[in-house]
């Protein structure tokens, strides 16, 4: 009787713990999702009474975007593609915002509340050149104020209303490059100024309702022009001789063009090479000369007058109206940890409409932009708002002398990344310091119960997400037992290091390594890649461990290097230095000395060549490994790769003890007419392989396994194109597997027809990679697995019991190895931007590849699904081993995207990182957008999952040893009764 009343009960608590998910109240947990800009490049302010406030930005990463004025958050955004640059940004008709893009060939209109698109227009281009926009301000709705485009030699009058082209001009034949389009408020002819090959300054006058040219001047100037143009009025620019010593004042009244040359010496003494800065002014323009700022006015003549200097370092907006006949201008001055803020009328540049100063966190370096914005006070007089745009990319809104928001638009530009554990917590320290009642206590735990038995309201949602955020301890500041908490450190092209919390994704430290690393020898470093470089184990744990930040002080090649050493948990830098020869090529060796640093060998551009650090136990220990040194390096235009080995020390006055000569060991040559080398990749240094051997149904395969083993792609030069460029015949696609010390080629697999880009991503013994197949006209996958013939004999069990088993052989790459490769290839519907496969702590955990595709989403598929051993009837044993039937295509599976709805706007790379926990790996996803998650590819086998409800687990204990206690009683009764009876 007992049994029949709590068996139901029993089950339902059962089932009840096996069913509980909520996968509503689960989102943004494990993961997170930032949306960014990155740097502004145009701003354009909307501030009308009615509607929100907003400005329009369009930035370096080819993103236009709509920006809440009060808060900073984003409106709406479109990130458009990486060859479709943002030329220019305007509004037109108080409703559109317009966007020109690729060069002047691509005309957009968004609708400025929501950002849909209202129309797209493709202009005719013949050649690359400079494009200009040019929206009218007039908000009259009708065709007589065209937004005029010019670009790729075209001028066009383009319709705001419907993106109408209403007509063109064909400037191509005479090389005429429009530098500046002049619109006279209330005329509808536009002076269209320009020059013909630089030496000649050329006017048309032309009636922007019909493209009818009315004038036309041109007149040759003697020496030629630099390029460089400001608009001082509606009828004078100036222009930079090609000398840049010499400003010369254009005026084109009544369709005349008149030159009037002013010395830069005449203007300032012991003066050099001068630049036009860009802001626009009324009769005034900005030069840079001698590391200063002058103002110069332009008279009515055309004379020129200095009438204030800046230092170099300070930025400036354009001049707009602030009242009647009079127009202002915003300059920013970042001294120290401050910024100044002046606002100033143009002809008057004593009244100093605002001037504040306003305390700032000095890692932003130096204002490299200012866009002004004036609204009305209360009490009828102006205000200004200011729009900066700093050194390491950060954007800033400044008014009422405070920062009203900001953002760090440097994360939208991540070029390198790596992971850092936190500090252990100590004892008797907490860094969260929450403490919770019983009442919490008793409270968190009814809601998970109402959770798991699906009881739980909205409102208990809500409430129970947030307490799982609360309670979970994610956004601790020291590490955990299963290593979820970790540092993301990332760099950013702007130079400037992040350290970000995976719990939360928010920035634990920053340092912008320019403000840091500058000297009066490298003024601009920036930072090119980034290296764990002291890394202390449990009996060093004195020491914080710090990374190794590789950079040059100019983008070439070339230029001598900087390097800087950043404390991991505090974010200061350790020491830096100009090392004085340029970076070719880092290496990381598998060598730590004493405080465990790890070795660096870092190779110049003549060959040579250092050692870092420069210690004389590191010296001690590269020598005792001096003849084991290889690595390789790859000439991809040249289609030559090089193996090179270590030969002596540097000789020479300037040449220390840490430098040493190299000499080429091997050399592979691609023949030029045949091939070109696309893609090349190596396996990950610290990357664990679990096991070695690999069960084949009822056979034993060994991994060749090598960390000196690189892939290489080439394609036919006609092939290097735009897919679809070739035909199949003229296009084929060939991989190679290189042993890098003996440049011995393993493998070559050649698919014709085929054509890159080519993603590849290797782990132990296998790659996989993806191209498009020109005759199928889909994209494929092929994976190549290489295994180790020469170790067949140790598949004999005998000699093993019998001790004639040789695991102790020595391996060497010198030895030609006996290796044979399966492989096998697969469609695959999309198209694919990066590729990364997860990693654990000890490698045992089955590899998911992670697909970041053409959407902008990571897919997670198991590498099953690319077993070369697939077949279309797999037998009984290679079912048991986890063989998937062969199919034609990869299954693209919608749950399978980790990124779930996130998009990673711009995706560029996805890194992988182990946890402690064998099952979870960490992964970070990095574009225009940053996302993080923690991936289980074989499921939580080792945990349990964090939503566990341990209130349910103890009712349920608390039911079964009632349950069983009552049927104890029960059946006691029931025997001594039949006892009596």
């Amino acid at each position: 009787m007992g049994i029949r009343v709590f068996l139901p009960l029993l089950l339902f608590l059962s089932s009840a713990i096996v069913s509980f998910s909520l996968y509503e109240d689960q989102a943004g947990i494990t993961d997170w999702h930032q949306r960014y800009i990155g740097k502004v490049k145009h701003a354009v302010f909307h501030t009308q009474k009615t509607g929100r406030k907003r400005v329009i930005v369009s930035t370096e990463e080819n993103v236009v975007a709509s920006l809440d004025l009060r808060h900073g958050e984003i409106f709406w955004r479109h990130v458009l593609g990486t060859k479709d640059a943002i030329d220019g940004v305007g509004i037109a008709l108080g409703k559109y915002v317009i966007t020109l893009s690729s060069e002047g060939s691509t005309l957009r209109a968004w609708n400025l509340p929501d950002g849909q698109m209202v129309w797209e227009t493709s202009l005719h281009t013949a050649k690359p050149s400079k494009s200009l926009l040019s929206v009218p301000i007039n908000l009259k709705v009708d065709k007589d104020y065209p937004i005029i485009v010019f670009g790729g030699g075209y001028l066009h009058a383009v319709s705001a209303i419907d993106g109408e082209v209403l007509w063109e001009k064909d400037f191509t034949a005479e090389g005429f490059e429009v530098q500046r389009v002049l619109q006279p408020p209330g005329s509808s002819i536009i002076s269209v100024l320009g020059f013909i090959n630089l030496s000649e300054a050329v006017v048309y006058q032309i009636d922007s309702k019909s493209g009818e040219v009315v004038a036309q001047k041109s007149r040759v100037f003697p020496g030629g022009f630099s390029g460089e143009i400001s608009s001082v009025s509606s009828d004078k620019v100036v222009v930079l001789d090609s000398t840049r010593s010499i400003l010369v004042t254009i005026g084109f009244v009544d369709g005349d063009i008149s030159f009037q040359k002013t010395p830069i010496s005449d203007l300032v003494e012991n003066s050099g090479k001068a630049e036009i800065l860009s802001p626009l002014l009324s009769n005034m323009l900005a030069v840079k000369v001698n590391k200063r700022t002058i103002f110069v006015k332009v008279g009515g003549e055309g004379k020129l007058e200095v009438v204030d200097s800046l230092s170099d370092e300070t930025a400036m907006s354009d001049s707009l109206p602030v009242a009647d006949d009079q127009e202002a201008f915003a300059s920013v001055h970042h001294e120290g940890s401050k910024i100044h803020l002046m606002v100033k009328l143009v002809n008057e540049l004593d009244n100093v409409l605002l001037r504040e100063t306003i305390q700032m966190d000095q890692q932003r370096g130096r204002v490299h932009k200012v866009f002004m914005n004036n609204y009305i006070r209360t009490d009828r007089s102006n205000g200004f708002r200011a729009l900066i745009v700093m050194e390491d990319h950060s954007l800033l809104l400044l008014q009422q002398g405070a920062i009203v928001w900001s953002r760090e638009e440097a994360l939208a530009s991540v070029t390198d990344v790596t992971t850092a554990e936190l500090p252990v917590e100590k004892d008797g320290v907490s860094v969260a310091k929450v403490e919770h009642t019983l009442f919490e206590w008793l409270k968190g735990h009814v809601l998970k119960l109402k959770g798991s038995l699906l009881l739980a309201s909205p409102e208990d949602v809500v409430a129970i997400q947030d307490l799982r955020v609360k309670s979970s301890g994610k956004n601790k500041l020291t590490r955990d037992h299963n290593g979820f908490r970790k540092l993301i450190l990332a760099l950013t092209r702007a130079g400037k290091l992040f350290a970000l919390h995976t719990g939360d994704g928010r920035i634990v430290w920053s340092m912008l390594l320019n403000s840091h690393s500058k000297s009066q020898t490298c003024e601009r470093p920036n930072g090119i890649s980034l290296y764990q470089w002291q890394v202390p184990h449990h009996h060093a744990m004195d020491k914080n461990p710090s990374v190794l930040v590789v950079g040059r002080c100019e983008s070439d090649s070339s230029a001598p290097g900087v390097l800087s050493f950043v404390d991991v948990y505090t974010g200061k830098e350790i020491s830096s230095s100009d090392i004085g020869h340029s970076v070719v090529q880092v290496m990381p060796l598998p060598y730590t000395d004493s405080t465990e640093q790890r070795l660096h060998l870092i190779a110049d551009t003549v060959g040579h060549v250092h050692l870092y650090p420069k210690t004389s136990e590191a010296l001690s220990i590269f020598q005792r490994e001096f003849q084991n040194v290889y690595w390789y390096t790859v000439e991809a235009d040249e289609g030559i790769i090089r193996g090179h080995v270590m030969k002596s020390s540097c000789s020479g006055e300037t040449a220390d003890e840490y430098c040493f000569t190299t000499r080429e060991l091997w050399t592979v040559v691609f023949p030029s007419e045949s091939e070109k080398i696309i893609s090349t990749l190596t396996r990950k240094s610290n990357e664990v392989v679990h096991t070695q051997a690999k069960v084949n149904t009822e056979d034993l395969l060994y991994k060749y396994v090598s960390r000196n083993l690189m892939f290489v792609a080439t394609v036919s030069p006609k092939g290097a194109g735009e897919i679809g460029s070739v035909t199949p015949e003229e296009s084929s696609l060939v991989v190679y597997l290189i042993d890098t010390i003996t440049g011995r080629i393993l493998h070559r697999l050649s698919h014709q027809g085929c054509q890159g880009p080519v993603h590849a991503v290797f782990s132990e013994n296998w790659v996989v990679y993806h191209y498009f197949n020109l005759r199928a006209h889909k994209y494929e996958f092929t994976v190549v697995e290489i295994y180790d013939q020469s170790r067949a004999e140790n598949k004999n069990v005998w000699k093993l019991i019998l001790g004639k088993h040789n695991l102790t052989a020595p391996i060497t790459s010198y030895s030609r190895p006996e290796v044979f490769t399966k492989s096998q290839s697969y469609f695959f519907a999309q198209s694919v931007k990066t590729i990364a496969v997860t990693s654990t702590a000890k490698g045992i955990t089955s590899k998911h590849l992670l697909i970041g595709t053409i959407g902008d989403q990571i897919l997670a598929l198991d590498k099953r699904f690319v077993d070369p051993r697939r077949t279309l009837n797999p037998s009984q044993a290679e079912k048991e081993e986890g063989i998937i039937p062969l199919t034609d295509s990869l299954p693209i599976i919608p749950q399978s995207y980790v990124t779930h709805s996130h998009k990673v706007e711009g995706l560029r790379g996805i890194v992988t990182a182990p946890s402690k926990l064998e099952s979870t790996t960490h992964v970070f996803a990095y574009g225009v957008d940053l996302f993080y998650t923690r991936l289980a590819p074989s499921k939580t086998y080792d945990s349990l999952t964090d939503d566990f409800s341990y209130a349910l687990l103890l009712i349920t204990i608390v039911a079964l040893v009632a349950a069983i206690y009552i049927t104890w009683v029960l059946s006691e009764k029931k025997e001594l009764s039949e006892k009596w009876r």
